[in-house]
């Protein structure tokens, strides 16, 4: 049995964790969400990323969309991670199975900047389990 000293050091973090779900906004909750699950697996967050550097970045999918350029098609998906979204671009592709809006995954490779937005081009990646 807990002491009364006990249940009450750890009474106000959890009414603040409870009173904050309460309140809070759906999509800030899952921001947080997946920005402490990133931090867990090993993966940098997005926003501390800069041009040039190679990285691992973990997140979901917010779109996909199939661009196609003059000379080649691209398939290009924005990552979300909690703290700003970054986009992954494979050339040359029209689809790539499992790779669809939703979707959690890792990606890896070498940040480059376009038009002031984070990209990674053909990175490699691994699909997440959903959770």
């Amino acid at each position: 049995m807990r002491s009364e000293r006990e249940m009450s050091s750890t009474t106000p973090g959890y009414w603040r964790r409870m009173v904050r779900r309460l309140t809070t906004d759906v999509e800030e909750l899952d921001a947080d969400d997946l920005s402490h699950r990133a931090e867990r697996s090993g993966a940098r967050r997005t926003c501390d990323c800069s041009g040039g550097e190679e990285v691992t970045v973990l997140g979901r999918l917010r779109s996909v969309e199939l661009c196609p350029r003059e000379a080649v098609a691209t398939l290009e998906a924005e990552l979300f991670d909690g703290t700003e979204g970054i986009t992954l671009v494979w050339l040359g592709r029209r689809r790539i199975p499992g790779i669809e809006p939703g979707r959690t995954l890792k990606a890896s490779g070498r940040v480059a900047m376009r038009d002031g937005r984070k990209v990674l081009y053909n990175p490699y990646y691994e699909l997440q389990r959903s959770r």
